[in-house]
């Protein structure tokens, strides 16, 4: 589990197929630092096991279903990654509830200066934002969020001035895709009214 507060900005070092399979490495002194072949951290939000280390740069192996469902496969050499390592059972929770279990990508329409924040406007398909919710949370590459309005076809958040500092957001061109992860409790809900 993680909490959607990100550690550390790492930079892809490569995204290649080998193997018969695709591979991410990216530096990341933070995660890098006391990690294990086998632990899980959060690269843009997608919850991704480390197969490889060397000082501190991290493997990752990539399913067809993580290309499939997120914006990994976007990456090239050099790119800005968030990157969160999982939550300690000791750990204090600072976020809201990340599975890193993305639910599907989104675009960012615009993003607007205001004072010294930044308003982000996202479009999403209309099977994620139905769990969308204002003031509900929202992870958005894998940072968790606040969301203030949601509209037929987006929703928008903002960033202050310290978050866009310790986040690669900000670093993201109108147009990019991200990676969204929805509320888990809204999902729970929906499975369970189902029935009545």
């Amino acid at each position: 589990m993680f909490t959607g507060i990100v550690e550390e900005v790492g930079t892809v070092q490569a995204l290649e197929e080998r193997d018969g399979g695709w591979h991410l490495s990216l530096s990341s002194a933070v995660a890098a630092g006391g990690a294990k072949l086998g632990d899980s951290i959060a690269v843009n939000g997608a919850c991704l096991t480390v197969t490889a280390i060397d000082g501190e740069r991290l493997t990752f192996g990539l399913a067809p279903e993580t290309l499939a469902r997120t914006n990994l496969g976007d990456l090239q050499p050099g790119n800005p990654v968030n990157v969160e390592r999982a939550m300690a059972a000791d750990g204090r929770f600072d976020g809201h509830i990340v599975q890193g279990h993305i639910d599907g990508t989104g675009r960012i329409e615009s993003a607007t200066p205001d004072g010294d924040s930044l308003r982000f406007a996202v479009s999403a398909p209309q099977g994620l934002l139905r769990y969308i919710a204002p003031k509900g949370f929202i992870a958005v590459d894998g940072t968790s969020l606040t969301v203030i309005d949601v509209t037929a076809e987006a929703f928008t958040f903002m960033l202050v001035a310290y978050t866009q500092a310790q986040i690669a957001l900000p670093q993201r061109p109108v147009g990019s895709r991200v990676n969204l992860e929805v509320d888990i409790l809204a999902k729970y809900v929906e499975r369970l009214l189902e029935g009545r």
